[in-house]
């Protein structure tokens, strides 16, 4: 598998993994704070898709962070029906997802432009691809304790070892 390929694959992985945990909580439960300066799992969704927009369109042409990217309007928690959180969260992905598959090989020895500092385009998808990890993180531990003893696991479950 290529580095192209790979990092495609990953970043499918981590959309799988946190859908997973989505669909175990309620519509509630994906407003829920553990405190006022934390996220809930919908303001992650929204800033995941928020800064897909940005990084995503243009990718190898213009910078990253977009002039109309309202970044901290992304911790406000203003989608309230799951169907409209639901279609930021894909429309960002759908973003990623297709900059990353248009890349080919020749374009890894580009620069692009990430609030106006250069980077390789290894960097910026390696970049992104750990940003996008931590929050996926958020988003599969609040689940998970708002789930309960309802969560279903999303790898090997404890006490069973890995064939």
């Amino acid at each position: 598998m290529t580095f192209l390929e790979s990092m495609g694959h990953d970043f499918r992985k981590l959309k799988a993994q946190a859908d997973k945990a989505i669909v175990q909580v309620t519509d509630e439960d994906l407003h829920w704070q553990p405190d006022p300066e934390s996220n809930s799992i919908a303001i992650l969704m929204k800033h995941l898709a928020g800064n897909m927009l940005s990084r995503w369109t243009d990718f190898l042409t213009t910078d990253g962070e977009k002039p109309n990217r309202n970044r901290d309007g992304e911790f406000v928690d203003d989608i309230h029906t799951r169907t409209d959180l639901t279609a930021i969260w894909e429309r960002g992905w759908a973003s990623a997802f297709h900059a990353i598959e248009a890349l080919t090989p020749a374009d890894l020895d580009k620069t692009v432009t990430i609030r106006g500092e250069a980077h390789s385009v290894p960097l910026a998808l390696v970049r992104q691809h750990s940003h996008y990890a931590g929050h996926v993180g958020q988003i599969v531990y609040v689940a998970k304790h708002r789930a309960g003893s309802k969560w279903n696991t999303l790898s090997v479950p404890r006490k069973r070892t890995v064939q």
